[in-house]
């Protein structure tokens, strides 16, 4: 399960389709240097993203696959 403080980098290294979510987002956090350290909640933070509603997107593809 993916939660708050799940790594960005992480998460893009176990699951790449993600990327697709955090571009609808607009996270470019595939080349965000800030993705190496920065939790899925901080991320939502600087992007002014509701996280509960990002973490349900992300968990919801992670379980498809």
């Amino acid at each position: 399960m993916i939660t708050r403080e799940t790594s960005i980098n992480e998460l893009l290294r176990s699951h790449p389709s993600v990327r697709e979510v955090f571009a609808r987002h607009g996270m470019g956090c595939i080349g965000c240097m800030g993705a190496a350290t920065e939790t899925i909640e901080n991320g939502a933070k600087m992007h002014d993203i509701d996280v509960e509603a990002l973490l349900k997107e992300l968990n919801q593809l992670c379980v498809k696959k």
